[in-house]
């Protein structure tokens, strides 16, 4: 008996197994600091993920702290957000935002949710006295939390 596969049939299976090898194993070069300057320079930029570690699936708040190059923490800056996974093509399932400025130059970051594991990009658009500048931050998600950096320095 001869197996023949339909054009849709056939179209359907190679567009699966595009997806799946898209949805593969993150670049092995990903930085996973969680502070590091900004893409020009203006800020340095720190994510502090809550203390327990996000759980798949649940709602948490990270905390944004954003300093000057010399380290002195900037007040007042409108931060917008933005991220998903770049592996499958979609952002985050929730709107996560910048509520508040929580301490001086400290942003709480809510409404955060990670709906699977794998490699998660974070983008954050900084706005403060008249500077912009943007940074991603590269999180891989696992089953037991973040996969963390091996040392956490500034680049």
């Amino acid at each position: 008996m001869k197996f023949k596969l339909s054009t849709p049939t056939a179209i359907a299976a190679v567009a699966s197994s595009f997806l799946i090898s898209a949805c593969g194993t993150p670049p092995t070069d990903l930085d996973l600091s969680l502070q590091h300057p900004s893409s020009q320079g203006k800020f340095l930029v720190r994510m502090e993920p809550p203390a327990n570690g996000p759980a798949i699936n649940q709602l948490h708040a990270w905390q944004v702290h954003v300093d000057t190059r010399d380290g002195k923490p900037v007040s007042h800056a409108t931060i917008g957000f933005d991220g998903g996974m770049p592996q499958h093509g979609h952002g985050f399932p929730t709107k996560p935002r910048i509520t508040r400025e929580v301490a001086p130059g400290v942003y709480s970051l809510e409404g955060v949710k990670f709906s699977m594991t794998g490699w998660w990009d974070m983008r954050l658009a900084i706005q403060a006295g008249g500077d912009s500048d943007q940074t991603v931050f590269n999180v891989i998600v696992a089953d037991s939390g973040i996969q963390r950096a091996a040392s956490v320095t500034a680049k």
